[in-house]
């Protein structure tokens, strides 16, 4: 209910001053399985614009990544919400999530390509300017955003929130080309002060453009409103939340530069 009456509102509410943000399903494929994302984007606004990739948290596609679409979509970019797990698979279950995301966690490949098949619908969208994308994720969609830039995907950027990271490496025979941003909350439990040091050493050996945001006083998940503490170590934190927002945005100014 709560979804729809926010579309409902965003349609209601045009006018001179106040821009339409259409937003629709999109089903698409990788390989066999079939998918279904959530696009969003301003219908006011003429001509090409940046697009933005957004992968969901390990739950599947939420009205938190709606949400996130929505409101890059007013800021004016074209936003898809690409599906990892397939048409209808979604879960408020924390086991059957593990289990969604375990599916990726041996195979890079599987993870790198899954993504690239919703960049690639993104892509073909009118109103995307192919050369000023970037992608952005959040939880288990940080950890596929920096291995979908490591695949040497023609991205201009990613920003990993509170993502799982450690040791990754950059695909065999590509560059990376995509500067990367880590916003990390520093009291995250679930990774480890080593895992920190290998993912610096792998972002070394990428020799990427790459800086990393730690954000006192916050655990796991800190941009999500919907994180109650209900798994220890994963809470909101709305300062960590907003400055993350900030980041995001100046990083965004940067990559997005017309050249």
């Amino acid at each position: 209910m709560r979804f729809g009456l926010a579309i409902a509102s965003a349609l209601f509410l045009t006018g001179a001053s106040m821009a339409e943000i259409v937003t629709k399903a999109i089903d698409y494929k990788h390989g066999d399985t079939v998918l279904e994302g959530f696009l969003a984007y301003d219908d006011a606004a003429k001509g090409k614009r940046p697009g933005v990739l957004v992968v969901h948290e390990w739950w599947g596609i939420s009205d938190f990544t709606r949400d996130k679409c929505m409101q890059l979509a007013r800021e004016g970019y074209v936003a898809f919400a690409l599906d990892m797990y397939g048409k209808g698979i979604r879960t408020t279950d924390r086991e059957q999530a593990a289990k969604l995301s375990g599916q990726f966690k041996d195979d890079v490949n599987l993870l790198r390509a899954r993504a690239k098949a919703g960049l690639d619908t993104l892509l073909t969208d009118e109103r995307c300017d192919a050369k000023r994308v970037a992608a952005i994720g959040f939880c288990f969609g940080g950890t596929t955003v920096l291995n979908l830039a490591l695949s040497g995907a023609d991205l201009v950027g990613v920003v990993s929130y509170h993502g799982g990271i450690g040791p990754m490496k950059l695909a065999d025979g590509q560059s990376l080309k995509a500067k990367i941003l880590v916003l990390h909350g520093a009291d995250d439990p679930f990774i480890p002060a080593d895992a920190i040091t290998a993912f610096h050493e792998s972002m070394r050996a990428a020799k990427a453009d790459w800086q990393m945001m730690y954000y006192g006083n916050a655990v796991h998940s800190f941009t999500n409103p919907g994180a109650k503490g209900e798994i220890p170590g994963a809470q909101y934190e709305a300062r960590a939340d907003k400055r993350s927002w900030e980041h995001t945005k100046v990083f965004f100014a940067e990559i997005f530069a017309t050249k």
